[in-house]
């Protein structure tokens, strides 16, 4: 097991530059397999999310190679098999190989994937849109087997508007006979990247970034290059540590458009912040306002930031708000923000914050990937040491997040214990 140990209460100065998002990188890395031909994808963060999908890929026969960000996927000799349990589990994103096997096999087979406990994750959204495309889903205790003779194009309504089931149907559908409509799909900036890789492998979709994507069922992909855009998660997470402890703190290589929300949050607490065409350049202010913020799906507050920005919070004065309305159990952060001298109660689905108090290192408990982010953010903001355990879920999405923040000043030791 790892852990992480912070030396807190030093000043931030410098620039950090975001990686490629995770949270398209682990849909397009499965997506490669479409082809018969080789894939170059760019920007690809260094992440173990990304080395666990790579196994998978090895697995079914898929060479890959990596080099200075890049990863090339050549699946020219790939055959298809089963998924076992010991990859699936690794990781949540795994499912998109039930896209994109079915969309090139008709056939998969898998274990249900694994992830952050951050509440109930059924996959029973992507499952419907198989069965709509004409597959049938077979369910063995905690494994899949989805078959079809043929993949025929269907209008197909999400109950919700998933980000995995809105991708994992856009895998299916890109090889399908006619044409696929997913009404009510996701909207977020990773979902546009994602289809434009397809688009760039020779797949015929239009309409994703809105409500309603449509795609034209195509007989087959080919090789392309593609660049991942950069990741608006880890972006607005180091724009939350510049505000927590930051002087003249730089974020850069980040998209301003896909973090509207969090820019106007951090401006409405009183934050000073500059922001650029591709950067960000934050400060701390010693006296910030509360508010209430409430996730949302994009282009709302987004829920993978409500955790880091609930320490910000912490340093507010008076009574903020934070109602999660995506993950139930996504206020799991709150007992060790406790621990470290916050002031949190949380009561159906809204945590209520009062603030500001003072912080002092302990020991605390990244109890998933931005519950991770959020231990990170107040261990540098707290007096002394914090001792973060379960690391492991914190370099699943964050690339050498420890080297990128020591240097703009902090001081943090990785353990083997």
């Amino acid at each position: 097991m790892k852990i992480m140990e912070i030396e807190g209460g030093r000043e931030l100065s410098g620039t950090i530059r975001v990686s490629g998002a995770k949270n398209a990188t682990v849909a397009i890395i499965p997506a490669a397999i479409l082809t018969d031909e080789e894939v170059t994808i760019c920007n690809v963060p260094e992440i173990t999310d990304t080395d666990a999908l790579c196994d998978i890929l090895n697995e079914l026969n898929v060479k890959t190679s990596r080099a200075s960000g890049s990863l090339v996927i050549d699946p020219s000799k790939m055959k298809n098999g089963e998924i076992k349990e010991e990859y699936s589990k690794k990781l949540r994103a795994s499912y998109y190989f039930m896209g994109a096997l079915l969309g090139k096999y008709k056939e998969v087979s898998m274990f249900f994937p694994g992830g952050c406990s951050i509440g109930a994750r059924p996959i029973d959204l992507h499952l419907k849109g198989f069965e709509a495309l004409g597959a049938k889903v077979t369910k063995i205790k905690n494994k899949y087997t989805v078959k079809a003779d043929k993949l025929v194009g269907a209008n197909i309504y999400l109950d919700i508007a998933s980000v995995g089931a809105t991708i994992n149907i856009m895998l299916a559908a890109v090889l399908a006979e006619g044409k696929t409509v997913i009404d009510n799909a996701a909207k977020e900036p990773e979902i546009v990247n994602v289809a434009t890789f397809l688009n760039n492998m020779g797949a015929k979709i239009v309409g994703a970034g809105t409500s309603t994507i449509k795609i034209e069922g195509v007989e087959k992909l080919h090789k392309c290059f593609h660049e991942i855009i950069p990741d608006r998660i880890e972006a607005g997470t180091y724009l939350i540590i510049g505000a927590l402890c930051g002087k003249n703190f730089k974020v850069d290589n980040l998209i301003p458009e896909h973090l509207d929300s969090v820019l106007s949050k951090l401006e409405e607490v009183g934050i000073d912040i500059q922001v650029g065409q591709d950067y960000a350049i934050v400060s701390n202010n010693n006296k910030l306002k509360h508010t209430t913020i409430k996730t949302a799906v994009y282009p709302g507050f987004p829920t993978d930031l409500q955790q880091p920005f609930t320490v910000l919070l912490t340093q507010a004065e008076g009574k903020s708000k934070v109602v999660e309305t995506i993950w139930e159990n996504r206020f799991m952060h709150i007992k060790y923000l406790n621990d470290l001298g916050s002031d949190i109660t949380v009561k159906n689905q809204t945590a209520t914050i009062e603030g500001p108090t003072k912080l002092n290192g302990t020991t605390v408990v990244a109890t998933d990937l931005r519950a991770g982010a959020a231990m990170v953010a107040a261990g540098l903001l707290a007096e002394g040491t914090t001792t973060i355990t379960n690391v492991e879920h914190i370099l699943r999405g964050y690339e050498q997040i420890i080297e990128k923040l020591e240097s703009v000043g902090a001081k943090i030791t990785l353990k083997e214990v």
